[in-house]
């Protein structure tokens, strides 16, 4: 596996190739970042993955310096995988002057539910993955589900510019009692470990509730907040939303049948975590 910082190497390397797999990271990789890697080798030729911690996306109380970073380690896990080049450009590299052009999704999309909870968020991610995208020029790049707004927002500013890029989703990666493999996992105590999987297990519960006929969305997403709040959770939200648009389910969107995906975030002591159910 071939690591390189610079994007003048990395396109030197890429040159001529077509087919390229692209899996951008922040690195500290576990189980679920490996999965992505096997699903890009199934839809292209080299894969290459990113490791980039990305400043841009962070709020100033948000973990940038104290994120996981576990370069070594994640190098020898991403040889095992037999991917091709590493990407690994220093903050220099990436950002040789200050990033001054952002790429802002719409409103109704970017500064609703994470959007809300953590203003700019979105806007770091899509500058950060439309320039990864530029050093990269991947055919396919794989996302995944856990961050169901991120990989939407991705899919559409794709679309809007018209990248040759399609974007692969990527089914949540879980352990054996649920919980969404997250590199902040690591944060959590190992009491808080064992009460992370109710996040997953309320979303079970709010979906067949859905299933069996009770429609009233508020009733439901306030009864999943007070389920939170009584096992010492901090809930952001717990919402169920329409899949093309993330908008909330009219009664008619209900009647003709739409479909929903159910999603929260929520802090467990000071570790906040993510996750959301189809339904």
């Amino acid at each position: 596996m071939k690591i390189i910082s610079s994007i003048e190497e990395l396109r030197d390397h890429l040159s001529g190739q077509l087919r390229t797999a692209f899996v951008p990271t922040m690195g500290n990789l576990h189980e679920g970042h490996l999965s992505l890697m096997r699903l890009a080798k199934k839809h292209g030729d080299p894969v290459v993955a990113s490791i980039f911690v990305n400043r841009l996306q962070f709020g100033p109380n948000e973990d940038f310096d104290k994120y996981p970073r576990t370069f070594q380690a994640d190098v020898e896990k991403l040889e095992k995988e037999g991917v091709y080049i590493l990407f690994a450009p220093t903050e220099k590299d990436l950002y040789p002057e200050p990033q001054e052009f952002r790429v802002r999704p719409p409103d109704d999309l970017g500064n609703i539910l994470e959007g809300e909870f953590r203003p700019g968020f979105f806007t770091g991610v899509t500058t950060v993955v439309l320039k990864l995208f530029s050093c990269v020029q991947p055919k396919v790049a794989v996302f995944g589900k856990k961050d169901y707004q991120q990989l939407m927002i991705i899919r559409n500013m794709s679309k809007q510019f018209a990248l040759p890029t399609e974007i692969i989703a990527a089914d949540t990666y879980r352990a054996d009692d649920g919980l969404a493999l997250s590199s902040r996992n690591m944060y959590l105590s190992a009491a808080e470990r064992a009460e992370a999987p109710a996040l997953y297990q309320t979303l079970h519960e709010v979906a067949q509730e859905v299933r069996s006929g009770h429609l009233d969305m508020f009733a439901l997403e306030r009864q999943a907040m007070e389920k939170l709040h009584a096992r010492q959770w901090n809930p952001d939200y717990v919402s169920i939303r329409k899949r093309d648009n993330l908008q909330p389910p009219s009664a008619g969107d209900l009647a003709q049948g739409a479909q929903l995906v159910v999603l929260a975030a929520a802090k467990l002591g000071g570790t906040r975590l993510i996750d959301n159910l189809e339904i």
